[in-house]
């Protein structure tokens, strides 16, 4: 069967929300992210179309980069990044410690992600759904999606090992990339 129209452009391939292949579901965050290359490119978070984080918008930074969203909402709380090479690991913990129930929270590594964690940040995120963050190290790449109050482990994230065996770059691994649907929370946890 033809087109019945041959005169007709080629229809454009439709973006959607972060430049997703295919739209959310109702009550869904739409959301991609992007951990930094090497410590050059700089990491992305882009949810609901809106860039939370990026070297564009200058909040982007080495170590681990963090958005706290409301759930419900969809919108940004704060936006921070942590230096974990040479930062202290406790203006992490205090971002971290005191989420309330049903935050959203978007994690992108840039350059070295761990050299500061300690066992009680590694607990935190557990916490909030990830099982990589106990096996991460110097220079892994990291992106995660995680929230306050899950029982189980968030199907968002994404892990590569430093390793001299399979870097991409000279002394880094590949960039990593996630997109997906969120649920949005209800009001009722």
């Amino acid at each position: 069967m033809g087109h019945p129209c041959c005169t007709c452009p080629e229809p454009r391939a439709r973006k959607y929300k972060c430049g997703l292949p295919q739209p959310c579901p109702e009550e869904h965050l739409a959301f991609r992210m992007v951990s930094g290359a090497a410590n050059v490119i700089g990491p992305k978070i882009c949810l609901e179309d809106k860039m939370l984080m990026s070297s564009v918008k200058d909040n982007v930074g080495r170590g681990l980069n963090i958005a706290l969203v409301n759930g419900v909402s969809g919108e940004l709380i704060e936006a921070r990044a942590f230096d974990m090479w040479a930062g202290d690991v406790n203006d992490l913990l205090k971002f971290i410690r005191p989420l309330h129930e049903g935050t959203l929270v978007f994690v992108a590594s840039y350059d070295d992600p761990a050299t500061k964690m300690n066992e009680e940040t590694r607990k935190l995120f557990s916490d909030l759904g990830s099982k990589n963050v106990k096996d991460l190290a110097f220079r892994d790449s990291w992106v995660f999606v995680g929230a306050k109050g899950v029982q189980n482990k968030s199907p968002f994230e994404q892990h590569v090992k430093n390793s001299k065996h399979t870097n991409k770059y000279e002394g880094w691994p590949e960039a990593l990339e996630m997109e997906g649907c969120i649920p949005r929370r209800t009001t009722a946890s």
